[in-house]
């Protein structure tokens, strides 16, 4: 079926649209901050109504018109930052996101945690107040304030502020929108004083030029650190390039390409990241995967030069592949990443610390850039390189065909279909459910996945795939993701706003009616401590009485089919549900599945004393 766009966006526009507005003129402080949020065009708001920011609020709907940026309305504010985050998971830049008071932060905690930990931009505006006490209503304006609000995330934001004027609000807006488009991007949070939102302006407002304060472009690596690196890839015998964090650009994708290709280096990717390079590539020499894998494995053994560009956890790989003992490592490690700019104490998402026998702080794509040619001058000839790596890979033995007749599908049936699905079919796969068989994964662009929450939090599926499926409007992809029953429960009000702003979706609901990942924690610890397995399943279950999915999802105006438990019926509810979501629509299939993973997506070796 051709993609089309069928005018989505258009209708999208009409919306809640304001009606009356006359002529409205810039009167409030509020209003000046929303037309400098208008300047950087941030196209979108994704926001639960509070009065804390009901100035702020007016202004959007009575002086901007709902547009640019239009309210995407929420139920939850968990979900507001989700949908910002998979906004910026497509776009690489930052959606608006409105949130009320200290309560509504508090509600938006492990959202914001998970885009700090995945690294994407969003501005967040919150509100407290007002500041001064003598402005307050009796009760609730007191509760609603709070002192130092942004303390509650600041160790897993890039920056906040809390202005106390217009100008240095103005400042303010522009001062986020540089920080969290500064690789590597993060969230950052601006608290407006409801007090100060509220206030008319006593004059006209001199607004900044917002171009004159744009984001820099990633720092190029030095001369000597690219000139090194070349040196090492193009006499090494056993080169490997591991993808990691890398750009959705057409462009970058094509040198990172170019580059393996004029080293010949083994390439491998991890299922924690989006698309990094096609899967079908001969240099793709293993499926991606959240963990070291047999034929990961071996590659990573034999290597004898490493390019680490930004891969996520580089140092757990390493140790999953060597033990704890770094001196078993005898590969020179080129190690590309700016994330060393954001570590602090709080959390430990900067994970161990990795190898560097050449540390390049700045983005793998401006490395790659930067990094191609020279090595194309060091290595002239294409024999060179050809078959440079002549490794044989261990195939993983595991079926690659759905099995036929089967009354009940495994999730690695289910992903076969999906995959056989999506063979030439523009699909971009937004979310994957925990287990996921890396092998099923055929990638050929940027877009045909975007990589995992971030933060392992549950409950962020519903929102990231709504917020990118707003985002892959146009583009001709059709947006599929694929949650666990307790990932969609968790934030299953979020495909309201879905129906609400008529953003096409397509969800597969991997059901298998547990809190799986948990129950192989208790077998683990079953087996170390010599207790029954057999119990593993109490305190996990989802199941007793079922949760009739597929009428909540019905209920947030979605539509769809389910259960389905046969490979063969899943294969035509998608192409149902495809007819659907490519007409403008949104639809959700519930599929039972036997509990279990295809590819164990985590090491749970119990620790020392357990």
């Amino acid at each position: 079926m051709a993609p089309r766009d069928n005018g989505h966006v258009a209708r999208m526009a009409k919306i809640d649209k304001p009606k009356g507005r006359g002529n409205p003129r810039m009167g409030w402080a509020s209003d000046a901050m929303a037309e400098m949020v208008r300047r950087l065009d941030l196209k979108y708001i994704s926001l639960t109504p509070g009065a804390s920011y009901r100035g702020f609020h007016d202004s959007i709907v009575n002086f901007l018109g709902n547009e640019n940026p239009k309210m995407l309305v929420c139920l939850h504010e968990e979900h507001a930052v989700a949908i910002a985050h998979g906004y910026a998971k497509v776009t690489e830049t930052p959606m608006a996101v409105a949130l009320h008071s200290n309560v509504g932060l508090m509600h938006a905690v492990m959202a914001i945690f998970n885009g700090w930990t995945d690294r994407k931009p969003m501005i967040i505006f919150g509100a407290t107040g007002p500041v001064d006490a003598n402005q307050r209503r009796p009760w609730i304006d007191w509760i609603h304030t709070s002192k130092d609000q942004a303390s509650m995330i600041r160790q897993f934001i890039k920056w906040d502020d809390q202005p106390g004027s217009v100008p240095a609000a103005l400042e303010s807006i522009l001062r986020a929108n540089q920080i969290t488009l500064t690789p590597p991007y993060g969230p950052v949070y601006v608290c407006l004083d409801a007090e100060l939102q509220e206030k008319a302006l006593s004059g006209p407002v001199t607004f900044p030029d917002h171009e004159r304060y744009a984001p820099a472009p990633p720092s190029a690596p030095s001369p000597e650190s690219v000139a090194e690196a070349a040196n090492l890839l193009a006499k090494a015998k056993r080169p490997v390039i591991l993808m990691g964090r890398m750009s959705r650009r057409q462009d970058d994708w094509n040198r990172r390409v170019q580059l393996a290709e004029a080293t010949g280096a083994m390439v491998l990717t991890s299922t924690r990241s989006a698309a990094a390079f096609p899967t079908s590539h001969p240099q793709h020499v293993a499926p991606p995967s959240s963990r070291a894998t047999d034929p990961i494995k071996q590659v990573i053994k034999a290597a004898d030069v490493i390019l680490n560009m930004d891969f996520v956890d580089v140092a757990g790989l390493f140790q999953q592949v060597f033990g704890k003992d770094k001196l078993k490592i005898k590969a020179k490690i080129i190690h590309c990443s700016p994330d060393s700019y954001i570590h602090n104490g709080w959390t430990m998402d900067h994970q161990a610390l990795p190898l560097a026998d050449v540390p390049i702080q700045t983005t793998p794509d401006a490395l790659v850039k930067a990094l191609l040619p020279a090595v194309r001058k060091k290595i002239k000839s294409k024999k060179s390189v050809a078959n440079k790596f002549k490794l044989r890979v261990k195939k993983l033995g595991v079926p690659m065909k759905v099995a036929k007749g089967r009354k009940t599908m495994g999730l690695r049936d289910l992903a076969l279909t999906v995959r056989d699905f999506c063979k030439g079919n523009k699909v971009s796969l937004i979310q994957l459910s925990l287990g996921w068989p890396g092998e099923t994964c055929d990638l050929e662009g940027p877009l045909d996945y975007l990589g995992i929450d971030g933060g392992g939090g549950v409950g962020a599926g519903p929102g990231i795939s709504v917020g990118a499926a707003l985002a892959l409007q146009g583009t001709g992809m059709l947006p599929l993701t694929v949650l666990g029953d307790g990932d969609f429960m968790m934030g299953c009000q979020a495909l309201w706003t879905a129906s609400h702003m008529e953003i096409p979706l397509l969800i597969v609901i991997s059901n298998n009616r547990s809190y799986y990942n948990d129950e192989a924690h208790q077998e683990r610890m079953a087996i170390a401590r010599k207790r029954p397995v057999g119990n593993k399943w109490i305190g996990q279950r989802i199941d007793d009485p079922p949760i009739d999915l597929l009428a909540i999802a019905k209920a947030q105006g979605f539509e769809g089919e389910g259960p389905v438990s046969r490979a063969e019926d899943f294969a035509e509810a998608l192409k149902r549900g495809e007819k659907v979501v490519r007409a403008g629509g949104r639809y959700v299939i519930e599929t039972r599945i036997d509990p279990g993973y295809a590819d164990d997506p985590i090491v749970y070796k119990p620790r020392s004393g357990s």
